[in-house]
């Protein structure tokens, strides 16, 4: 996770916050153009995002939920006014693109991929978010029909040639996705937190929710062969079909995949 060294954060906080942050080293964390990510290096540090009114509300929720069943870090604060704040403890450690990590991809890969069957496996029914399957077709959907997807990847994005390909496969498929599971929706090795090889917590956890297994299966094995690729590793890509492996081909269907693929055309 990148740190660059910045002299304040760069809105009006409140006090409670203001107060946090004075005399702190500062550190902007962002690493999309949707929300800004501040560290603030304090105790044992503490996270304060930023984004667009309304728009970490879920993130809080599910931030929260996942604390309680110890998962993740602890939200301080949640405020929405002219734009969404959330400030959040610090989840110890380092997330798994660190070099450490990466050094070692078969043991990241079979831990990560344990770790995701472990959080497939946790009891799900009081979760406050109960349908993201409904939400994330609903979305790919809108998307296609309002254009809103990244063409730039074609004639392979996922596997797919155009959107037509893709949309048609989401069409046929999608019946197929289930509510089953906790899911974490953006199972990517930035948001995995560990400490010495040990779990420590998942963080970004705004498309978390009780939804379908291959969400997470999907984005996990695509994140081993494209971080793994980013850091120059020879035969990154086998490093995709090793996590499922790893996680357990009993409870994989490839025609869900190859549907959360087309899903994923459409972000």
């Amino acid at each position: 996770m990148k740190k660059t060294e910045i002299e304040r954060i760069p809105i009006l906080l409140p006090e409670e916050l203001r107060r946090i942050c004075d005399g702190a080293r500062i550190y902007d964390s962002s690493s999309s153009p949707e929300a800004r990510v501040y560290f603030i290096d304090r105790g044992d540090g503490f996270y304060l995002k930023t984004a667009t009114k309304g728009s970490l509300e879920r993130e809080a929720v599910m931030t929260g939920y996942f604390y309680k069943k110890g998962l993740g870090g602890e939200v301080l604060s949640y405020i929405s006014g002219e734009s969404d704040i959330l400030l959040t403890r610090a989840v110890p450690g380092d997330d798994c693109t660190t070099a450490k990590y990466l050094n070692e991809p078969k043991r990241l890969c079979d831990l990560i991929a344990e770790r995701l069957r472990m959080l497939h496996e946790t009891d799900p029914s009081d979760c406050p978010v109960k349908d993201r399957v409904g939400e994330y077709i609903a979305l790919a959907e809108r998307n296609y029909r309002n254009d809103n997807y990244n063409k730039e990847h074609f004639p392979d994005s996922f596997g797919y040639s155009s959107g037509e390909e893709g949309f048609s496969a989401l069409s046929r498929g999608k019946h197929l996705l289930k509510n089953e599971v906790l899911i974490h929706g953006d199972y990517c090795l930035p948001n995995i937190m560990l400490f010495g090889w040990e779990f420590s917590g998942f963080i970004d956890l705004g498309n978390a929710g009780i939804g379908d297994r291959h969400i997470d299966l999907f984005w996990g094995r695509w994140t081993m062969g494209f971080n793994l690729s980013l850091y120059n590793l020879p035969d990154a890509d086998k490093y995709g079909e090793r996590f499922l492996d790893a996680y357990g081909r009993d409870k994989i269907d490839t025609d869900i995949l190859n549907t959360v693929a087309a899903a994923e055309v459409f972000g």
